[in-house]
């Protein structure tokens, strides 16, 4: 499927409202801070409205947020595409019946989970997260939307990390982000 590309200056200017944090959280890490992004309105609506215009004719059926920071953009992309949204979360945060993966982390493992009942087989699923690094978490939603019997139509970020590779664990499944370090 081909899709619409967004306009580069308006990329650039959304670029320009992260604001770069040294040493955060621990010396040596160059953090990319989205709140000064998510303070500005129009900045925040140009956001899901690229998104939006990206996945307009995609045959949505869900969208599906990473916790946290994929429930800031999962979820009004939702509204915009008029269709629900699924939220995945960590280990004990949803009350009903779930399904679990577990996945490495830089030091240990962690774990999501997602409601048994979330997704119908079937289903065409769009999996949203503000950030795209080594692909870990992605790839542990994936396994979970996957495992309930939907199917992933693509992946959405706000930021990618190219230099931690995290499209290389994410092989096969159509990846878009809109600022890239």
């Amino acid at each position: 499927m081909t899709y619409p590309q967004p306009d580069a200056s308006q990329v650039a200017h959304l670029k320009s409202l992260i604001r770069d944090v040294p040493d955060f959280p621990q010396p040596g890490i160059l953090f990319r801070d989205i709140t000064p992004l998510l303070q500005d309105a129009a900045a925040l609506r140009s956001v899901i409205d690229l998104l939006a215009n990206r996945y307009r004719t995609a045959g949505i059926d869900r969208i599906v947020g990473i916790e946290s920071r994929g429930f800031l953009f999962g979820a009004p992309l939702a509204c915009a595409l008029g269709v629900g949204f699924t939220p995945v979360r960590k280990q004990g945060k949803l009350p009903a019946a779930v399904m679990s993966v577990e996945y490495a982390l830089e030091y240990g493992t962690n774990t999501l989970e997602i409601h048994k009942d979330a997704l119908a087989p079937g289903q065409r699923a769009l999996i949203v997260d503000d950030l795209l690094a080594t692909g870990g978490t992605t790839a542990a939603a994936i396994k979970l939307v996957e495992g309930l019997g939907a199917q992933v139509v693509g992946l959405a970020f706000l930021i990618e990390l190219s230099a931690l590779n995290g499209r290389e664990r994410l092989t096969g499944y159509d990846i878009f982000t809109l600022i890239t370090y």
